[in-house]
């Protein structure tokens, strides 16, 4: 139990250093006029994709997982705890401007946690809806999964 709150605890860590970071990097665009700050505002654009994106690759998943109808209510609670929930409000960045340092760190860990629980309630749905697969299922879906994020599509610009 103690591994988990570590590993947890870490986790929560570094998605604040992460989240800071990234913060860091756009707020430096932006005010600097610095070419990225178009890919940055071109990024939050693609999220709205993002919905689209995820319930054709969620259909692809389920027509290669050729599910019984005994599996299909294990598919819908997973589907629907796999559906990105509210992002936590951030404020406008004149608010972040105004907060001190310790005050802005203590709200993205906030954010942190927030994520990190929305984490664990998918990981319990997937827990769930894995033990209703077959063997067979299993290696399906964790190859399906480990493919997740590489789609080697993404060019590093110099």
């Amino acid at each position: 139990m103690n591994v988990l709150i570590n590993v947890r605890n870490s986790l929560v860590i570094g998605f604040a250093v992460l989240g800071m970071g990234g913060a860091a990097v756009a707020v430096h665009a932006q005010e600097s006029g610095h070419p990225k700050a178009a890919s940055v505002e071109r990024h939050h654009g693609e999220r709205a994709n993002w919905g689209a994106h995820m319930a054709a690759r969620q259909a692809r998943l389920h027509d290669q997982l050729k599910l019984s109808a005994a599996q299909e209510p294990a598919w819908a609670a997973f589907t629907a705890a796999s559906k990105p929930g509210q992002r936590p409000a951030r404020g406008e960045r004149g608010q972040w401007a105004s907060l001190t340092a310790p005050e802005r760190m203590e709200k993205q860990l906030d954010m942190a946690k927030q994520h990190v629980a929305a984490m664990e309630t998918r990981l319990a749905a997937l827990n769930t809806f894995y033990a209703a697969l077959t063997p067979e299922q299993k290696k399906v879906f964790d190859e399906h999964s480990m493919r997740r994020g590489h789609h080697g599509k993404h060019k590093r610009h110099a």
